[in-house]
């Protein structure tokens, strides 16, 4: 027996003399481990890395939505708004909106609706806001974009006729100017913070909806599809690589991609030190749908806090089920984004149109 491991433990020796420990061995040795440590710290690894951790979420979440299916109104889960420092809740005929700050240590967002129950001539207006790097950017914007755009669009209906205007052009032009604006007086400041815009105009046959950055608009048509009203300004993207690119900036991945390392979206209104650079622009992208061709049921705007937990199907699927509570679903479905790990500001607004279920 005594043989037999001397025997073992010389045929290891020989085994580590003429093969491992050889130059050759060695050098191929450091050279996979050097390319090991090189791919394991690359972006894909730490996308599959998220993916896990969002795939844990995801099982939470299900949890949490089978006890709200077994009390939809979520007495039982015991939730108190103030568990979310600050929670904003508004209702007003046929659009409802439910915000909270969740995780963040601020709260960044803000919605605007105005309406005009007594000339529907005017569009109404619809529009969420999801700052960044603080408060300034979006408050600025919530101050001075929808009260431009009405004045705009009233003065639109007044001129009609001999105006080259539209719905479009008017929203375009007014988030650029408003752009231009806050830029200006926050680079004297040196205040960096910035903003999102999603801008929806409704009228009885029309929608128009504005998008700068990554909050984002989906509509439910008749039929329980999911329609989308925007898309997202996100870094990533072949057109905004090319153009960031063009304007001399890079993009790269920190926690997700990014404009110089810094902006985890392309387009915003505000950030001036990347607006000066180029890099980030504020124009938006502006879509029209026909009413009466889509028959919708209701549209749901929402800051990248619901994004970031749900898909556009589900996000309908689970509003369209419960358009009859109070905030027509929009409550219920924050905190589901919520109790899934979102750790952002979350923001839901859903406007109901005459073909909703328990519509008006």
């Amino acid at each position: 027996m005594v043989g037999d491991a001397m025997t073992l433990l010389s045929l290891l020796g020989r085994i580590m003399r003429y093969f491992l420990l050889r130059p050759e061995t060695l050098f191929l040795l450091c050279i996979s481990l050097a390319l090991w440590s090189y791919f394991f710290h690359t972006d894909e690894v730490k996308t599959i890395v998220r993916s896990s951790r969002d795939a844990v979420n995801m099982v939470k979440g299900k949890v949490a939505e089978m006890m709200m299916m077994q009390d939809p109104i979520g007495e039982g889960l015991q939730v108190k708004d103030g568990e979310f420092s600050k929670t904003w809740g508004f209702k007003d005929q046929n659009v409802a909106v439910y915000s909270i700050q969740g995780r963040r240590d601020h709260m960044e967002d803000r919605f605007e609706v105005l309406t005009d129950l007594t000339n529907r001539s005017h569009p109404s207006i619809f529009a969420i806001f999801d700052g960044h790097g603080g408060e300034a950017a979006a408050d600025y914007v919530k101050a001075h974009l929808p009260d431009s755009l009405r004045q705009h669009l009233q003065a639109f209906e007044r001129e009609r006729k001999d105006s080259q205007h539209s719905y479009a052009s008017i929203l375009e032009q007014s988030i650029q100017a408003v752009d231009r604006d806050m830029v200006e007086k926050f680079s004297a400041s040196h205040e960096e913070a910035g903003t999102t815009c999603l801008v929806a105009l409704l009228t009885d046959h029309e929608l128009t909806v504005a998008n700068v950055g990554d909050s984002r608009g989906v509509l439910c048509d008749k039929d329980g599809n999911a329609v989308a009203l925007s898309h997202d300004h996100k870094p990533y993207q072949l057109k905004e690589r090319k153009r960031i690119k063009r304007a001399g900036g890079f993009i790269s991945f920190n926690g997700s991609w990014r404009v110089q390392g810094i902006l985890a979206m392309s387009r915003s209104l505000g950030d001036y030190p990347l607006k000066n650079l180029n890099v980030v622009v504020s124009d938006p992208d502006v879509l029209t749908f026909n009413l009466d061709k889509l028959q919708p049921e209701f549209m749901i705007l929402a800051s990248d806090g619901l994004w970031d937990a749900f898909s556009n199907e589900e996000a309908v699927r689970f509003v369209r089920e419960r358009l009859d509570e109070p905030h027509f679903g929009a409550k219920s479905i924050v905190l589901q984004s919520f109790y899934r790990g979102c750790p952002d500001n979350i923001t839901v607004m859903v406007v109901k149109f005459k073909n909703a279920k328990n519509g008006d």
